[in-house]
C-alpha cells in the first residue's frame, strides 16, 4: 500500500483498495459496463445482447491495452464497508502520476468517494513534486470533478480531452512531452 491512502480512512471512513486479483475481473466488466449505461440506453436500435457483446469487446480491448501498456501500473479494487464498489487504476510513471481509470457502481457515485480517492492521489503528487494526468470524455461528468479539483485541458487525443493536474509552483507539461514519456522517448 502506498503512502497515498494513509489519510483515506479520516478523509472517507469505510473505504479502503484491495489489489485486483483475476477472480476480480467479472466485477471489473460490471463496473464497467455501469460507467456506460447512460450511452448503452441511447442505443434503442441495439438489442440487449448486442449491447453486451459490444460492451465486453470494449472491456477486453480496455483492460488488453492497459495491461500491455502500464504493466507495473496498481490496479485496485474500491471497496466500502467490506462492499466492492468500483476500480482504481493508477500508473506512477518516471515523471509523471497517470491516473488511468477511476469508476464506481452507479449506486455509489456521488457520494464524495471519488473526489476523496482523487485528491488522496493530487496529495502523493504534490509530496513527490509530480503532475497528475489523465484522459476523459468531453461528456463524462466526472470532468467537471478533475475540474473542480484543478485539473486543465493540455490536449486532446480522440474522443478524449488530455488534463494535467500541476502541484503548485510546476508548471503543467506540454502534451508532446508526456507522449515521450509514455512511450520512454527522451
Amino acid at each position: 500500500m502506498t503512502k497515498m491512502w494513509a489519510n483515506l480512512s479520516t478523509a472517507y471512513p469505510g473505504v479502503t483498495l484491495r489489489v485486483m486479483q483475476g477472480h476480480d475481473m467479472e466485477f471489473s466488466y460490471r463496473v464497467y459496463a455501469s460507467s456506460r449505461a447512460e450511452e448503452m440506453a441511447r442505443l434503442v436500435d441495439w438489442s440487449e445482447a448486442r449491447k453486451g457483446e459490444f460492451l465486453r469487446f470494449q472491456f477486453t480491448a480496455q483492460h488488453t491495452h492497459y495491461q500491455t501498456h502500464y504493466p507495473a501500473a496498481r490496479y485496485d479494487v474500491i471497496v466500502r464497508d467490506g462492499e466492492d464498489i468500483g476500480r482504481l487504476y493508477v500508473a506512477r510513471l518516471h515523471g509523471e502520476i497517470r491516473l488511468m481509470d477511476i469508476a464506481l457502481l452507479s449506486e455509489h457515485r456521488n457520494q464524495g468517494i471519488g473526489h476523496a480517492l482523487v485528491k488522496e492521489l493530487l496529495d502523493e503528487a504534490a509530496d513527490d513534486g509530480k503532475p497528475v494526468t489523465l484522459h476523459v470524455e468531453e461528456r463524462n461528468p466526472a470532468k467537471r470533478l478533475y475540474e473542480r479539483l484543478g485539473f486543465d485541458e493540455v490536449g486532446e487525443e480522440t474522443f478524449y480531452k488530455r488534463m494535467c493536474w500541476a502541484p503548485p509552483g510546476r508548471e503543467l507539461p506540454r502534451v508532446a512531452d508526456s507522449r515521450r514519456r509514455e512511450t520512454g522517448l527522451r
